[in-house]
């Protein structure tokens, strides 16, 4: 079985930067991982995800999913799911009405996704909160079988419950059906539970591909005098602390004052 996801030396930039977002990263996700995507803002989290989704064109060899390559292969946009960014879907119409003119899917899982994420299918699109936006969001594409999964911060506007039925339901598909996840968040917490893999990213670069296990033995070892939190929680302020002083350039000491003339 090929890889969920294999970069080889991609390089991304976008038009008119003058220096790529990352520069050769090479790694690979296994299929069935549940990969944590993890790293300071604008270290390029969001972009590596739409990368995989096949959102920016890039060379064929650059970046596989599924064993194919990310752009130009059309079919994967049935078996891989991005969820992220905006979903400004405010129409006035109910969640019952969008999902009936979706034609194809099993009715079983998709009442079991409905009760998962608490959607109420009479719930108006115009009416409803950012957090309830969000939830259908997730339904319109977990209610299909995939087999790969990117989020890019979305349960941050979920409650804790909401939050923790979506990620049992996503450890599920992957334990029993090989259902591959990447995840990228700023909210740890249960993830390192959850999570078997951790890709972190630094600027320009890739930091490391761990398996989870070994991730929290190197946050133990650190001790508590990094901060507060869970030892992943730790463990990426620590990495993320290190990259922001590693970027910052070096004060010069002050001279002697000038002297008058």
């Amino acid at each position: 079985m090929p890889p969920a996801i294999e970069a080889r030396d991609l390089t991304f930039a976008y038009p008119g930067m003058p220096t790529p977002i990352f520069s050769r990263l090479s790694f690979s996700v296994a299929a069935g991982a549940r990969c944590l995507l993890l790293g300071a803002n604008g270290v390029g989290k969001s972009t590596l995800l739409r990368i995989v989704a096949g959102r920016h064109l890039i060379a064929p060899d650059a970046l596989r999913v599924l064993g194919r390559p990310a752009f130009e292969d059309t079919t994967l946009a049935g078996e891989v799911a991005f969820l992220g960014g905006p979903f400004p879907f405010s129409a006035d119409i109910s969640v019952a009405e969008i999902l009936a003119g979706r034609r194809g899917v099993d009715p079983v899982r998709r009442a079991r996704v409905i009760e998962i994420l608490d959607v109420d299918p009479a719930w108006r699109m115009h009416r409803v909160s950012d957090g309830q936006r969000r939830r259908v969001q997730i339904l319109l594409d977990l209610e299909r079988t995939l087999k790969l999964v990117l989020l890019d911060e979305v349960t941050a506007e979920l409650d804790v419950l909401a939050r923790a039925d979506l990620l049992s339901f996503l450890l599920e598909e992957s334990v029993q059906h090989g259902l591959s996840v990447v995840y990228a968040s700023h909210v740890l917490d249960g993830l390192g539970d959850f999570a078997t893999d951790l890709l972190f990213l630094s600027p320009g670069r890739l930091r490391c591909l761990l398996p989870m296990g070994e991730a929290l033995a190197i946050a133990e070892r650190l001790g508590p005098s990094v901060g507060a939190g869970s030892p992943l929680h730790r463990l990426c302020a620590r990495w993320m602390r290190e990259d922001r002083d590693a970027d910052r350039p070096t004060a010069r000491a002050p001279g002697p004052p000038p002297r008058d003339s």
